[in-house]
């Protein structure tokens, strides 16, 4: 670890709480200073103790002795603090006497990928990597998630290492600066993945050269990380990207936040398929484990739509398997799946860990899973070891087109949104965000998460009397209710004092049915903040 300058550093660490920096299965944290009321706390000397606790978390996982020498790949994406985290990293590595791969610019799922890699000329497989990332997050912060042979860590294991990390910490304060022993080394692991994902279209075109050839495909990576998929995946399969934008690398994401669930990201995208007469577009995150993609009539490919179009790709090739969702995945969906795909819908939590593990689950219980997608835009497939990678999902759509290419070369992305056909969309769909006060009395002093727990309740009691509204009979996550021709979904945040609202109706007077419902019930906690519901209500 570095050595601490003096008495004020030795302060300064004790202030420092490291699991307030536990994002679930993540790490976040403020990194650049500048924007009002949030000060830096994932400082270049706790991304130091982070790398050293972790490599001490992986020999303990592989159960090595401390003579081991562990190999651990480190890559960033876009952020501005991107570099000196790197730097960090690697120090808190090589003076705990471990080898870096570092792959500069690079993706989550090429991190999690460079675990299985077998490359003995470019030191893979590692024993694990970290990307550094807080994905759609502004500028001024950043992160890390972690991963090993077996996928990312999960909630236990990254308290694990945040408490190791303190330990770490605040031993450096009485220690001078450590040799770094370890060994650095350059990888360009990028074109590796890549050359995966070009070898997996080739194979389902039936190993035809440039299957691609003649589509116009435009790329919106949002000025993050997955600009590569341009000159490293599409052109060498044959695809013209004119027209392909923000593909340069820029951590103050100049043009629009990078993330498939933002309007005015879909937007960008929509507009660069209609004005360059694309076949098809795709978007991606700021670390490209999330996508979506836009058909060349301008229609949007995401949220239900895409987890639609995923069932339909993995039920052709796995008839009958059970796709896992999150909690708001709308009706229609499960109809799509179950009555006309011929497969069976598993709507569970939010999180998209919780997703995937529930998938994992299933399996483990012999109920065959092949897919876990979140309407975030992360998705997973067992063939792919369960990693959410938006370009493997996109690949996915890729194989579909090369595929139907080989049989009739004019054919264009109707190919994919004729497969979605027949799926019941909303024509009013919301979210409202309540969030509770934790500073009011009426939570007498409890913690915000069982006053949430107590609405919820309440909320359940008051359904059961209305005869025009149905409890969800199997359910996860919050109180679903079905009625007036739609849904809503009431939960409580993951991490936050919020409670999320999403209402999917028929019309916008249905909408305000279900709303006021929730109203009804809600309006006897006087700690939660209405107004958004409110609001809704009187448009």
């Amino acid at each position: 670890m570095a050595a601490t300058q003096g008495a004020s550093d030795v302060l300064s660490i004790d202030k420092v709480d490291f699991l307030k920096l536990q994002n679930g299965s993540d790490i976040r944290g403020v990194a650049i200073a500048g924007v009002e009321g949030e000060p830096v706390n994932l400082t270049e000397l706790v991304a130091e103790a982070i790398a050293a606790a972790f490599a001490a978390w992986l020999l303990n996982k592989k159960k090595a002795d401390g003579l081991r020498r562990l190999r651990i790949s480190v890559g960033h994406d876009s952020r501005i603090s991107a570099h000196k985290l790197q730097n960090a990293i690697t120090h808190g590595i090589t003076a705990a006497g471990h080898d870096v791969l570092q792959f500069g610019l690079a993706s989550t799922p090429a991190m999690f990928n460079s675990t299985l890699t077998k490359d003995a000329i470019n030191h893979c497989p590692a024993d694990g990597g970290i990307m550094i990332t807080a994905s759609h997050l502004p500028y001024n912060r950043n992160g890390f998630k972690f991963f090993t042979s077996d996928g990312g860590l999960n909630k236990t294991d990254i308290k694990d290492i945040l408490e190791r990390a303190s330990r770490v910490y605040e031993e450096s304060a009485h220690c001078g600066k450590q040799e770094q022993t370890g060994v650095v080394t350059h990888v360009d692991y990028m074109s590796i993945y890549a050359s995966d994902l070009v070898q997996a279209v080739l194979k389902s075109a039936g190993n035809k050269e440039k299957p691609l050839e003649g589509l116009h495909i435009v790329v919106d990576a949002g000025n993050g990380a997955g600009g590569f998929f341009v000159d490293k995946v599409l052109k060498p399969l044959g695809a013209v990207t004119d027209g392909s934008q923000f593909l340069e690398p820029d951590g103050l994401f100049p043009n629009h936040i990078p993330n498939p669930e933002d309007k005015a990201a879909m937007e960008a995208i929509t507009q660069a398929v209609l004005n360059n007469k694309a076949d098809l577009g795709i978007i991606f995150d700021t670390d490209v484990d999330r996508s979506a993609a836009v058909d060349s009539s301008g229609r949007e490919l995401n949220r239900n739509r895409l987890i639609a179009l995923m069932s339909a790709i993995v039920l052709e090739e796995h008839p009958g398997t059970t796709v896992v969702t999150d909690s708001v995945t709308s009706d229609g969906l499960t109809a799509f799946i179950e009555k006309k795909l011929g497969g069976k819908h598993h709507r569970f939590k939010r999180g998209y860990k919780n997703v995937i593990d529930e998938a994992i689950r299933l399996n483990s219980t012999g109920e065959e899973s092949h897919l876990a997608m979140e309407t975030s835009g992360h998705g997973a497939l067992k063939e792919n070891h369960w990693l959410d990678d938006g370009a493997y999902m996109m690949v996915k759509l890729l194989n579909k087109l090369a595929g139907a290419r080989t049989l009739n070369p004019n054919i264009g992305s109707k190919v994919l949104t004729d497969l979605v056909e027949g799926l019941e969309e909303a024509a009013v769909t919301v979210e409202i965000r309540l969030k509770i006060d934790q500073n009011h009395a009426d939570l007498k002093g409890g913690s915000f998460r069982d006053y949430g727990e107590s609405i919820l309740k309440h909320l359940e009691s008051v359904i059961s009397k209305d005869p025009n509204l149905n409890k969800a009979p199997k359910n996860h996550e919050g109180v679903r209710v079905s009625g007036y021709g739609g849904w809503f979904l009431l939960r409580l945040s993951l991490h936050d004092p919020v409670l999320p609202l999403n209402i999917e109706a028929q019309s916008k007077n249905d909408a305000m049915k279900l709303g006021l419902a929730v109203l009804a019930a809600a309006s006897e906690f006087s700690a939660l903040d209405t107004t958004a519901l409110n609001k809704f209500l009187q448009q």
